[in-house]
């Protein structure tokens, strides 16, 4: 569901199954447990999905068979998730290989910077459509990572943004051929993972900080 490898400091994260589910959020914790563990000593993570999709968001199918007791804790732990990513003391990249819908469009931009295939792939803000609120933490997250009129435009209309889209609103950093998408990511994050360990950390926590903090509040 979600293979871990590691490259010399380059942690590469795939996530095999495009939609969240418990089982999904327990093995990305323990990723981001061992990724984490591993930040001080100039690591970087690549975050990347399988075929044609990063991430599609929330199994629904899954989600509606959870009872209220079940609900709550799927809630915290995908909250969790969001607010390790933001200030994870690594460089993080997301090499999106394909869709990123609603929950999936949120866990991109949790990383740091965001590749997106040339060819292939929307980066959506899908809720708008599909007729689920958007909390207001993850509100938050949107307002700092994105442009404003980006933001809005994401939200309130569910724009459906391709690589060049994405580029020219400020959500994606940069696009590549599927074939060269990894390498692509690879380098971002090499280049990143020369920068002193302690300090990147420390400036992301003092970016994001109150933001995952608000996640994890929430």
């Amino acid at each position: 569901m979600i293979e871990h490898t590691k490259e010399g400091d380059l942690h590469l994260v795939t996530m095999r199954t495009n939609s969240i589910c418990s089982e999904w959020q327990r093995q990305m914790l323990d990723v981001l447990d061992t990724v984490e563990a591993d930040c001080g000593k100039g690591a970087a993570l690549v975050l990347t999905g399988v075929d044609k999709s990063f991430c599609n968001g929330l199994n629904l199918e899954e989600v509606m068979k959870l009872s209220p007791e079940e609900m709550k804790p799927f809630g915290e732990n995908m909250s969790r998730i969001h607010s390790r990513l933001l200030v994870l003391p690594c460089p993080t990249v997301a090499a999106m290989n394909g869709h990123a819908f609603a929950g999936g469009a949120f866990m991109a931009l949790s990383l740091d910077y965001r590749l997106m295939r040339e060819d292939r792939g929307w980066f959506c803000v899908s809720e708008v459509d599909v007729g689920v609120p958007i909390p207001a933490a993850m509100m938050a997250m949107l307002r700092a990572k994105l442009p404003a009129n980006t933001a809005r435009d994401a939200v309130l209309t569910g724009k459906r943004y391709t690589a060049d889209e994405a580029i020219a609103a400020g959500i994606a950093d940069g696009k590549a051929s599927m074939d060269d998408l990894m390498d692509s990511a690879r380098e971002l994050a090499g280049q990143l993972a020369t920068k002193e360990p302690g300090i990147f950390g420390t400036l992301k926590q003092t970016w994001f900080g109150p933001i995952a903090d608000g996640l994890v509040a929430s």
